[in-house]
């Protein structure tokens, strides 16, 4: 009726047996006492998942049968390769009483089998234990391992001196308890690879044909590759001459797939660390070297790494997409599109169009939000730069946070964000026009394979939209600038504030752009030095993407702020001199006919040093400015994603999948390890 269900050889111990088998009752006992100690939260989350699937109804009380059990503890996902029904391998498990049934307190007692650390070989070690002796003799290994493999198999020889070596002779005395039982089930698949190659080596020459050594591995460890690795199997047999394979390549192609994990960590970090974001053979083996302790993998070993994950050819430069066949059981080749892939020119035309204006928007919003946060530290940072000390009497303020004093003493609270509302109406375009040319540029040089972008390209796209911005930025600029120094001129000539119409209608459509050429001085290196930065802070320090990693805000806003300082501080010379160039000058002051003048007179009146006034409170105003823009832009796009966005393969493997209840896990574990055994246990009895 259910898997696996063998007639017991022992009688069923209870609580009540002799003191000859306490040590199980013993072991019973402490079961039900670790299941009533579990929290309340874990009891009532229990009964959830148990009401949940239990539709079986006897005398008023909730059972669950097979499917509902399988319901209730198999993962969601993760099932490509282990088909759902398998898991109704463990339901002996959980039926205790033997009833085909499962009551609450049978659920209560297997999740908390789950809670083990040791839950994997826990379980496997009560499916073997047919009679729940606590031990695991011969006849029981030997019925339990014959029931789960299908008479085609092949065939497995008990009498081996390596079962011996656990169990003793034939009907000896020698029983399993579990912790030896963990070490056989550890080692069984060796042996059984051993024996699968010598039964099927007739000629006993030291070779099998390719379909011979696809069996073997589709018995052992077929749960474990993806469908274009089994394809692939026969192709081992290219890496040598003859068209045959060797035991030693049959047993190097095992000891990969037994070290999955390491060969994933290697080639995670050693793509990371390259420069291309591939690598080759000798780079594997290098890093292999450097980050362990011992060799851990032969010569042989990562050429076939190579050649299932080059598909064929083990010489070229990889990129981690390109493991991924081999990494992950559950990977698919992409669809091939014929007729589908006939999309008209227009429309892919309309669909860049589309994302370039979601971009624009998001870029929009979030620059908004960067600027109305700092706006009051971009006001004292343009006031102080604009402060000229060869003027006399004109010294109004003796440092940034003397003029934060003075402003909101003269002017008050409100005086921070004179200005705000025409730098609103021109930063949304500008961050906008600056985010989304930097993306469009990126997208387009970066290799779609390794995700990386040459530096060079990332200094042009940052430089590109920092240069288009000023079309944007300039008039701004100057707008922002002189409403800016309107409450200073009221200060000091009594000046009755204009508004930003008026100062637009004043300046013109060419007065406008009065300093741009500062501007693009400025704007240019600025992103340059930006978007870089910002990207390799992210990547490089906080390791974003790695092992499937998500930065928090915090990182986001550090990486954003930190990328800001530098960036900010090396272009206030241009900016020093762009304000300078807008600012309508006073009776008195210094006038400028370009920007080569205004360096030189600059220099020649106030030193160097004044090309960094207000450099500080540059830094204080753009950093966090663009900190807050930048993770507003990232969390808008994340909350609010593209519909139509082509999202790029990535390699999803229990390293960077996330994280699933750790009952599912354990259970899950516990039934690979049985897979272990015969790659189809569990599957013929549910068919």
């Amino acid at each position: 009726m259910f898997p696996l269900r063998l007639p017991p050889i022992f009688n069923t111990i209870h609580c009540d047996a002799d003191e000859t088998k306490s040590s199980r009752a013993a072991s019973a006992l402490q079961t039900v006492k670790s299941a009533i100690s579990v929290p309340e939260n874990e009891i009532k989350r229990w009964r959830r998942t148990f009401d949940a699937n239990a539709q079986t109804v006897i005398n008023g009380e909730k059972y669950l049968n097979v499917d509902q059990f399988v319901n209730a503890i198999a993962p969601k996902g993760d099932l490509t390769k282990i088909g759902r029904a398998q898991f109704a391998t463990l339901f002996p498990v959980a039926d205790s009483s033997k009833r085909g049934l499962i009551s609450w307190d049978d659920f209560v007692v297997f999740e908390t089998i789950l809670k083990r650390p040791d839950a994997d070989y826990w379980i496997a070690f009560q499916f073997f234990d047919v009679d729940n002796s606590g031990t695991i003799t011969y006849d029981e290994f030997k019925n339990v391992f014959k029931a789960n493999i299908g008479p085609d198999s092949i065939p497995f020889d008990f009498d081996c001196d390596w079962i011996k070596l656990y169990l003793g002779k034939k009907n000896g005395t020698h029983v399993l308890g579990y912790s030896e039982f963990t070490q056989l089930m550890k080692g069984l698949q060796g042996e059984r690879l051993r024996q699968a190659f010598k039964y099927l080596d007739a000629d006993q020459d030291g070779f099998i044909r390719p379909e011979q050594f696809k069996r073997i591995i589709l018995e052992i460890a077929g749960h474990k590759l993806s469908q274009a690795v089994i394809d692939r199997l026969p192709t081992l047999c290219t890496l040598t001459p003859g068209g045959r394979i060797s035991y030693s390549e049959v047993i190097a192609f095992h000891n990969v797939i037994r070290e999955m994990d390491m060969v994933e960590r290697i080639i995670r970090e050693a793509t990371a660390k390259s420069k291309d974001g591939r690598i080759d053979q000798s780079d594997f083996m290098n890093h292999c070297v450097s980050t362990t302790r011992y060799s851990l993998f032969t010569p042989m070993e990562a050429s076939i790494i190579f050649h299932f994950a080059g598909r064929g050819s083990a010489t070229q430069r990889l990129a981690l997409i390109d493991f991924a066949q081999l990494l992950d059981p559950r990977w698919q080749a992409p669809a091939e599109q014929t007729v589908e892939k006939v999309t008209s020119t227009s429309m892919s035309v309309v669909h860049q169009v589309a994302h370039s204006a979601y971009n624009f928007l998001l870029g929009g919003l979030a620059g908004a939000f960067g600027a109305t946060i700092v706006y009051p530290i971009d006001l004292v940072k343009t006031r102080m730069q604009n402060q000229r000390s060869t003027v006399v009497g004109q010294l109004l303020y003796k440092n940034s946070f003397d003029c934060v004093k003075k402003v909101f003493r003269n002017e008050g609270f409100l005086g921070f964000y004179r200005g705000l509302g025409p730098q609103l109406i021109g930063v949304a375009p500008e961050k906008a026009i600056k985010l989304t040319v930097n993306d469009f540029i990126r997208a387009r040089a970066m290799d779609p394979e390794t995700g990386r972008i040459k530096l060079g390209w990332e200094l042009f796209a940052g430089g590109a939209a920092g240069g288009c911005q000023v079309i944007f930025t300039n008039p701004l600029e100057i707008v922002k600038i002189r409403l800016q120094m309107q409450g200073e001129a009221a200060k000091l000539e009594g000046a009755v504030p204009k508004g930003a119409v008026h100062i637009i209608r004043q300046l013109g459509l060419f007065g406008l752009y009065k300093g741009a050429s500062a501007c693009l001085l400025r704007d240019i290196p600025f992103s340059a030095i930006y978007f870089p930065a910002y990207s390799h802070l992210k990547k490089d320090i906080f390791n974003e993407g790695y092992n499937g990693k998500k930065l928090s805000f915090l990182e986001t806003l550090a990486s954003a702020a930190i990328a800001g300082m530098p960036a900010a501080y090396f272009t206030t010379p241009a900016d020093v001199v762009k304000t300078r160039l807008q600012t309508e000058a006073r009776k008195g002051q210094t006038t400028y006919k370009g920007m080569g003048d205004a360096f030189a007179k600059i220099y020649r009146e106030e030193g160097f040093r004044a090309f960094f006034k207000g450099g500080p409170a540059r830094v204080i105003r753009s950093s966090p400015q663009f900190g807050f823009t930048l993770v507003a832009y990232e969390y808008l796009h994340r909350f609010l994603p593209y519909p139509f966005q082509d999202k790029p393969r990535e390699v999803e493997t229990a390293l960077t999948s996330q994280p699933d209840d750790m009952s599912k896990i354990r259970a899950r574990n516990a039934l690979k390890i049985l897979l272990d055994v015969h790659g189809d246990i569990g599957r013929r009895a549910s068919q």
